[in-house]
């Protein structure tokens, strides 16, 4: 009997037993499941007793692996999912998760089933992943359609974010699409990936998902998103009143050594790779190079191929003996610049001046706000401002200018915000 283990990793959420209860319930029963559970829990939250509830909806050849720590004593979802790699037992598969999915009947069958289709194309090391379609946790309202990863943008600090595409044409597919990115919430790979590719328990947070690609790719696996909706996903947040952010004091400090050590790793921004990434470094199939060439995405450039950016499956068709190669990758600076409500209290302005400047004070790109944008972006539901701008440029900024603009008062306090 083929044999699957599933790592979930958890921080105070209401929703992992249903999630445990949903991916048990929702398996075939043709396949030996262990389901290993790290829950960062605060006693006071009371919102489950998962040992107890796993009684109640045990199948057979289900087993669950159920580990609490502190949530105060906590290093972050990177060292929790490293403790999970470590409980691999030899299982033929592996599925990493987060503590808030639904699943489709059978789930099991056609992640196993896909595998193998890609294996029988000639692909050794195949893994799929995605960020997957959402579903609603209040409501239970799911969204049944396949998905991918598509670039989003290079953050300030040196991480690449990723966005949720809908996959075209996906009732049509046969074979899962190619990828080139790994989602942390959804990985199903052969089990011995869990020692091949272990996870960095020096990251915190940002810059998890483009390491793991990078070193998954460097190890010899072939990227995939599934062709068929399997595993949903619960993104709002509003179901978990608690986040890691919210509890430790020290997590920005924290969460910007995880980002020196991310842009040490690429060599971004002038970093050197000094540091000996051990066990936590690339593998020997291919090289960083190769990756770029395939995805068309440089983490030391901060740059990006149009061929990626509008949306194409890789690989990229620019290869590296190509004259035009280097040419291709254009850098791209995208950022949202955070306001407070109580940093423009006025009601009447008429423009905003938006700049972003070098560590010498020098206008890299300036578009300003106009009235109507300024007033859209002070209505903002989510109770601050969001600015966000995009543009080219081989420099990245320094610190972005907010200099509003007011009817009555004239040019107000410039706001300066460090990047």
């Amino acid at each position: 009997m083929p044999s699957i283990y599933i790592q979930i990793a958890a921080y105070r959420d209401p929703d992992l037993t249903n999630t445990v209860e949903d991916v048990v319930k929702k398996s075939s029963g043709k396949n030996k499941i262990r389901i290993g559970v790290i829950d960062q829990v605060c006693k006071e939250d009371n919102y489950y007793d998962l040992k107890k509830d796993f009684k109640s909806i045990k199948l057979k050849h289900t087993t669950l692996d159920f580990e609490e720590v502190d949530y105060k004593k906590t290093k972050g979802v990177c060292w929790v999912r490293h403790l999970l790699n470590k409980k691999y037992k030899g299982e033929d598969y592996t599925l990493q998760l987060d503590s808030h999915h639904r699943f489709s009947e059978n789930w099991d069958i056609d992640l196993i089933d896909m595998l193998k289709d890609l294996k029988s194309e000639g692909f050794k090391k195949p893994l799929l992943t995605t960020y997957c379609p959402a579903f609603i946790q209040q409501t239970g309202e799911m969204f049944h359609h396949a998905t991918q990863m598509d670039f989003d943008r290079f953050t300030p600090e040196g991480a690449l974010f990723f966005k949720s595409g809908l996959m075209p044409n996906w009732e049509d597919r046969k074979l899962p699409a190619p990828a080139r990115f790994i989602s942390g919430h959804m990985i199903f790979v052969d089990g011995k990936f869990c020692e091949e590719v272990i996870y960095d328990p020096h990251y915190l947070f940002h810059g998890e998902e483009i390491n793991l690609t990078v070193r998954a790719y460097s190890h010899g696996y072939d990227l995939f998103h599934p062709h068929k909706p399997i595993v949903y996903h619960e993104y709002s947040r509003s179901h978990r009143p608690r986040k890691c952010w919210d509890d430790d004091p020290t997590w920005g400090f924290q969460n910007s050594k995880s980002h020196l050590r991310n842009r040490k790793f690429f060599e971004m921004d002038g970093e050197k790779k000094d540091i000996d990434f051990g066990e936590y470094d690339l593998g020997s199939d291919r090289t960083i190079e190769d990756y770029e060439e395939y995805s068309g995405v440089s983490m030391r450039r901060r740059s990006v191929q149009e061929y990626t950016t509008d949306l194409h499956y890789p690989p990229n068709p620019i290869k590296k003996s190509d004259p035009s190669y280097e040419s291709s990758f254009h850098p791209i600076f995208k950022h949202c610049v955070d306001l407070g409500f109580d940093q423009v209290p006025l009601t009447d302005y008429d423009f905003w001046v938006v700049a972003f400047h070098d560590d010498k004070g020098e206008t890299i790109f300036r578009e300003d706000l106009s009235e109507d944008e300024v007033k859209r972006i002070k209505s903002d539901p989510d109770g601050y401002c969001k600015i966000w701008k995009t543009f080219h440029s081989p420099q990245k900024p320094d610190h972005c200018i907010v200099w509003p603009h007011s009817k009555s008062k004239d040019w107000c306090d410039q706001i300066k915000i460090p990047l």
